[in-house]
């Protein structure tokens, strides 16, 4: 047996080991203010710069030119531009946190119990994000400043246009753009909500990753109205939550069909997504809904419900941003497009009643798509009765068209 000594990290068949530096103060400081992040469930965090985005001016400028963002009279020119310097929400800006939390909440289906039911976006099921990221935020800040024992001069933001979210997430690292927009985040696909944390902390920024969705195109194959017009670009009047969400008047009729059963968003571009079909079950159980008119909600009921009962029924969800005519306009399109003649009744009741014309005339379209007898008549009814002529108008229309494939 060899009993000598034999210094190993000399010897010629193995490599010297590495030398580690060890950790900077701005690591170290980077990775105090993501554990902390974590701690208040913001469970996704990557730092970027607090560099301007120079490079999306033009592009958005182009957008906005080119319609792509009407029905967004808020999002001007001028907005545009503000929203890609940090420097309009902070005085002294140096870092950026990207936050995210998963949304991806697991989908039992439609109840199998005869009721025509509508469908609400995953995100929109349970609380409002918009107020748990904005809380959590707020959380992480305070604690991060009794940490370090100094005060923090930040702004957080999410879902505001006052700082460009997928931009900031792209540069951070979080995830990558797909090409239906959305970011798309290692593991979890673009079931993620984002928020940003402007902060006067000097943080290490993490890497861009250099990802793609390759040759995939299937989202913008499958956008029920093509409102995915090129990779990476979004045609917002076309696009289902638009419609379904700020479209304050009439849903256009050719839009209408394609509406399906969704009566608040449209998560169609990310199902088909192969990312997110293979995303982490994981989500954050705040976006469980409380029941199932939180997820799968009954058309006749969505056409009669009161004020009191809308405001009782989505109040602390996204879904209270529809407002009570919205939802019920949306019910009515939903209706129509189960072509089930179960739909007549509630329908024709809707047309007669409903105290919103806007809900009245989409009624009346759908009540078109039917060629019963008692659909004409609610029809006939309302050309001749209605005191909107818009109705009237659309009652003309819709029994010129009864039965037809619309």
């Amino acid at each position: 047996m060899y009993s000598g000594s034999v210094d190993t990290f000399s010897m010629p068949n193995h490599a010297p080991l590495p030398i580690i530096a060890p950790p900077t103060p701005r690591q170290l400081l980077t990775a105090v203010v993501k554990r902390v992040a974590a701690e208040h469930g913001l469970t996704l965090a990557r730092v970027t710069t607090a560099d301007p985005f120079t490079t999306l001016v033009p592009i958005l400028l182009d957008r906005i030119g080119a319609g792509r963002m009407d029905g967004f009279d808020w999002f001007t020119p001028q907005r545009a531009i503000e929203s890609t310097d940090p420097r309009t929400i902070h005085p002294d800006p140096v870092s950026i946190l990207s936050v995210g939390m998963a949304c991806h909440v697991p989908d039992p289906g439609k109840p199998a119990d005869g009721v025509l039911r509508g469908r609400i976006a995953r995100y929109a099921r349970g609380e409002d994000y918009h107020r748990v990221l904005r809380a959590r935020m707020d959380a992480m800040v305070d604690t991060l400043a009794a940490r370090l024992g100094r005060d923090i001069v930040s702004r957080r933001v999410t879902d505001t246009a006052r700082l460009v979210d997928r931009a900031v997430a792209a540069r951070a690292g979080l995830g990558w753009y797909g090409k239906n927009a959305c970011i798309i985040v290692p593991g979890h696909g673009s079931w993620v909500l984002l928020g940003e944390i402007v902060l006067d902390l000097d943080l290490e920024p993490d890497a861009p990753l250099d990802r793609s969705c390759g040759q995939c195109a299937i989202c913008i194959d499958r956008c029920p109205t093509g409102a995915i017009v090129a990779p990476y670009e979004i045609d917002a009047p076309r696009c289902l939550s638009f419609q379904t969400i700020e479209q304050r008047g009439p849903i256009p009729r050719e839009l209408r069909a394609a509406l399906g059963d969704w009566i608040f968003g449209c998560d169609v571009c990310q199902e088909v997504c192969p990312y997110d079909r293979a995303a982490i079950r994981q989500p954050d159980p705040v976006f469980a809904p409380r029941a199932i008119d939180n997820a799968y909600p009954s058309l006749p009921w969505l056409l009669e419900m009161s004020e009191t009962a809308f405001r009782e029924t989505y109040r602390g969800t996204p879904v209270i941003r529809a407002k009570r005519p919205g939802l019920a306009r949306n019910a009515a399109v939903a209706l129509g497009n189960t072509r089930d003649d179960a739909a007549i009744a509630p329908l024709a009741a809707a047309l007669a009643g409903h105290d919103s014309s806007l809900v009245r005339l989409h009624a009346a379209w759908s009540l078109g798509r039917f060629d019963a007898g008692t659909a004409r008549a609610a029809l006939d009814r309302a050309q001749r009765n209605d005191p909107d002529p818009d109705v009237r108008a659309e009652a003309i229309v819709a029994l010129s068209h009864a039965g037809e494939d619309r």
